[in-house]
């Protein structure tokens, strides 16, 4: 460790000082002002208190604001410099310089409030026994200026002293949100090989185990406000990705301690293990989430961290971990600790039924499996019978497959049983839910029905709805019932909804469709323009909700829950539609995260490899061939309409469309599908590299010499920021808003995108596609909406996949050399993605709908088990 260089330091106060502040420093100078203010505005003696500010070779001003605060401040301030050497250096620097009884290691880009330091100090003077004192975490949104609850935040509803050798539901905080007694602290130093995270934790469990006692006070009224920071630069907020997450830290901090602590105590207490449990929590919510920015791992690093964290579950107790509360922790979390990391075979001794098809009487139901696949025989009224459709899941953890799930769609019309390696299994409502007999036709079906029904009958009776009322008279039900409603997104159209709602008016006037969309926005005026008026229905309003209580079908490009569950609708009713997400786009990325938990009767797929990768065994979605349809998105018939309407000359764009980052736009605000660009955006690498590559000279020269045009037509989510882009005045800038896209695309000689399945819609035109893919690794890890899936660009992708502006205009420039045409290897790859290019996906995609409300006996056309509900001949 670099030795610290002498110190700024104001007048030392008379005596000992109660509380010492450690904070390690390093280039947050825009933060410090905030963090001063919070400690000048303690209502504790400011005279009892010490600040002992570690700066770790900052090359901001970080210094120089300290040493500043250091000459006027009214406590004790000491200011220490080193050379940069990392948070727990400067820490251990500072802790020898701390004098006060009890000492915490607040962060410079965090503050308290007011009466932080006087609800401690009161706290510890009320119960002198007390070892540990732990602050009220509140998070907040540097982005929104919005306070959040941390997980944790029950343990603080009120001041409390807690043995933790007793107490069960309790842990403490990290050291940087706590307090310690300094006596107590000794020798004991942060582990400044813990890196990237959990030093913090480290320290305050070792500081525990090392203590007279556990005694710890939760002093809810001492609140920490925890700074997520808009640009995602806060050690926690990368540290997720960094290497040493998956090595050093499993292995020296949670096993180590685990190890410590049953060498200290003869076994492990269980408050240890529950803070391991907790830590452990995020790394399965991260590999469980749709996308994050966290990498999902791989290679060697995975197989590592999948071997320590086998060697850790089993110094933890089963029974503890199947009580943890503390934070969700999903079933299948801890049948892999409990089970998938000990290389034998297992399966779950139940099985759940969470779905139930009305029409075809038929119930899904999952077990689980680790090792070989248990022998499996369903039963229907006594007799043995093969699922109606069956797949088996991958649960890939950790960068391998841990767990295995069987999907079966089986006849509920009679008694159902399960028996796996010949004994009967029980099934249940959900995992680890309530228990209930063996099921038949009646007990499922009723146990499918809305919640509560006839409660909510009985309290209807005393409350009228009126707008239920309404939706129940004979006029509003000739009008709506069973209707087909179509929509893409709330705010705009133009997608596969409104093009099936406009073949559907054209072809089948027999079907009672409806467009959804909000009034008065671009698309709503072009669609009444366009004839479509009496047909458009305004989202929100009264007409739209009598329109969905009665509907029959839900149709839509989107599947947010804005678009899938309205809570405008929610408020009146339990949907029962039927759901079918067109999809608007051809998936290629691992969605199986964002998409398995949604309730969907028909998932439309466009190409062999996409329908394969989601209704195939061995996939990670949970969907089967009774819900995937091969038919190929609505807006292809348009795009094949056009594609051989506009050729030639015609195409004159060089057409930039990339798709947008997770970690550029905030999450969208309940209800809504808008979203508001991150005031950091033109600092970013993608804004920075866009940019450059619309900006390239030898771009605007090959344009101009080719009568081409530069069109750059960002995501809308990227939209709002499109005008304030420094681009040249030849380059055209596109809007989705009002705007017919596929014009562009087949207007465009050749298309540049990133990782944008618009790549698709190119390539079903035969135009040719660049791929300039700058942050791969970051993206390809998990990093935006996705993991990686079955398309590998450089194998599959339809055109050269290039990772720098240079080379991403060469490639263009090489397209433009063969005439604006796809190289004999790209085309062919083309050809074998669409081997059904006939403008009848509309049609297709109807047929599937329709079939959904045939009954089981009779129906015509039923596909076969596992085969697609609807593919070309």
């Amino acid at each position: 460790m670099t030795e610290a260089t002498p110190e700024h330091v104001t007048l030392p106060s008379p005596g000992r000082p109660l509380f010492s502040v450690v904070s390690a420093v390093y280039n947050v100078s825009r933060y410090l002002e905030e963090y001063i203010a919070s400690i000048e505005a303690q209502t504790f003696d400011l005279a009892r208190l010490q600040l002992v500010l570690v700066d770790d070779g900052s090359t901001d001003d970080s210094r120089a604001v300290l040493e500043e605060w250091a000459t006027r401040a009214r406590c004790e301030v000491v200011v220490l410099h080193q050379e940069n050497a990392g948070q727990a250096a400067a820490r251990n620097a500072g802790l020898e310089r701390a004098t006060g009884e009890w000492v915490t290691f607040i962060d410079p880009d965090d503050t308290v409030n007011a009466t932080f330091f006087a609800s401690m100090a009161a706290f510890a003077a009320a119960h002198p026994e007390v070892q540990f004192l732990s602050a009220n975490v509140v998070l907040r949104n540097e982005g929104t200026g919005e306070l959040g609850k941390h997980p944790r935040w029950k343990m603080y509803a009120e001041d409390r002293l807690v043995d933790l050798d007793v107490a069960t539901s309790y842990i403490p905080g990290s050291s940087t949100t706590s307090l310690m007694r300094r006596d107590v602290i000794g020798d004991l130093r942060f582990n400044a090989g813990l890196r990237p995270n959990f030093e913090d934790g480290d320290f305050a469990v070792r500081y525990l185990l090392a203590a007279p006692s556990r005694q710890t006070g939760f002093v809810g009224s001492a609140c920490y406000y925890y700074r997520k920071r808009a640009d995602q630069s806060s050690t926690l907020q990368t540290g997720i990705s960094a290497t040493g997450r998956y090595s050093t830290v499993p292995r020296d901090g949670y096993l180590e301690l685990l190890r410590e602590a049953r060498r200290r105590h003869g076994a492990v207490p269980m408050w240890v293990q529950h803070v391991i449990l907790y830590e452990l929590s995020w790394y399965f919510s991260s590999e469980d989430a749709m996308a994050n920015s966290a990498s999902a791992i791989s290679g060697d690093l995975a197989a590592t961290f999948r071997e320590t964290l086998g060697e850790i579950a089993e110094l933890l107790a089963p029974d503890v971990v199947d009580s943890f509360t503390i934070r969700k922790f999903q079933p299948h979390w801890r049948d892999i600790l409990l089970h998938g990391l000990r290389g034998r075979d297992w399966h779950t001794s139940y099985a759940v039924t969470d779905k139930y098809d009305r029409t075809k009487r038929m119930v899904r139901v999952l077990y689980r499996y680790i090792g070989e696949p248990p022998e499996e025989a369903v039963y229907s009224r006594g007799e043995l019978k093969a699922p109606r459709y069956a797949k088996t899941r991958a649960i890939e953890f950790f960068g391998d497959t841990l767990m295995w799930e069987r999907v079966l769609w089986v006849d509920a019309r009679g008694t159902l049983e399960l028996r796996l390696d010949g004994s009967r299994v029980e099934l249940l409502g959900a995992w680890k839910g309530v228990r209930t007999r063996a099921l038949g036709a009646r007990a499922i079906a009723n146990r499918f029905r809305r919640p509560g029904r006839r409660r909510r009958e009985a309290l209807d009776r005393l409350k009228v709805d009126p707008v239920r009322v309404l939706a129940s008279r004979a006029q509003v039900r000739k009008q709506f019932e069973g209707a087909w409603v179509l929509m893409d997104r709330i705010h705009d159209a133009n997608d596969s909804g409104e093009i099936l709602f406009r073949w559907l008016r054209d072809n089948r006037e027999d079907v009672n469709a409806w467009f959804v969309l909000e009034k008065d926005t671009p698309d709503w005026k072009r669609l009444k323009a366009e004839g479509y008026g009496s047909r458009l229905v305004a989202h929100g309003t009264l007409r739209w909700k009598l329109l969905m209580i009665n509907a029959g079908h839900l149709i839509s490009s989107h599947i947010d829950a804005p678009v899938q569950r309205p809570p405008a609708i929610l408020k009146h009713i339990d949907p029962r539609w039927k759901f079918t997400f067109l999809q608007h786009g051809v998936i290629k990325d691992d969605l199986s995260r964002w998409l398995n938990p949604k309730q969907m009767d028909i998932f439309v797929t466009s190409t062999p490899g996409e329908y394969e990768s989601i209704a195939g065994d061995g996939s990670p979605y949970v969907f089967t061939a009774k819900e995937v349809a091969l038919t190929g998105l609505p807006r292809f018939d348009r795009l094949h309409a056009k594609a051989q309407r506009i050729q030639g000359d015609a195409c004159d764009l060089i057409l930039v469309a990339p798709t947008w980052r997770n970690w550029l736009v905030p999450p969208l605000k309940p209800g809504s599908q808008r979203r508001v660009i991150d005031s950091h955006f033109f600092e970013t690498e993608y804004a920075k590299a866009w940019t450059a590559f619309l900006r390239s000279p030898e771009l605007t020269e090959l344009a101009a010499r080719t009568g081409r045009t530069v069109a750059f037509l960002p995501h809308p989510n990227i939209q709002p920021v499109l005008a304030k882009m420094d681009l040249p005045d030849s380059v055209l800038r596109l809007s989705f808003d009002g705007a017919d896209v596929q014009e562009y695309f087949a207007r465009s000689a050749v298309l540049v995108t990133d990782y944008s399945s618009m790549a698709f819609n190119a390539a079903y035109m035969d135009r040719p596609v660049v791929y300039f893919q700058f942050d791969a690794q970051r993206v390809m890890a998990g990093g935006h909406v996705g993991r990686a899936g079955y398309f590998q660009y450089p194998r599959d992708g339809f055109g050269p996949v290039v990772e720098d502006v240079e080379a991403a205009v060469a490639a263009v420039v090489d397209i433009a050399d063969n005439g604006y045409a796809a190289r004999p290897d790209f085309q062919s790859r083309i050809d074998a993605t669409f081997p059904m290019r006939d403008g009848q996906c509309c049609a297709r995609v109807t047929a599937a709908i329709e079939e959904l409300d045939k009954a089981r006996q009779g129906e015509p056309g039923r596909p076969k088990k596992d085969q697609p509900a609807a593919v070309s001949r």
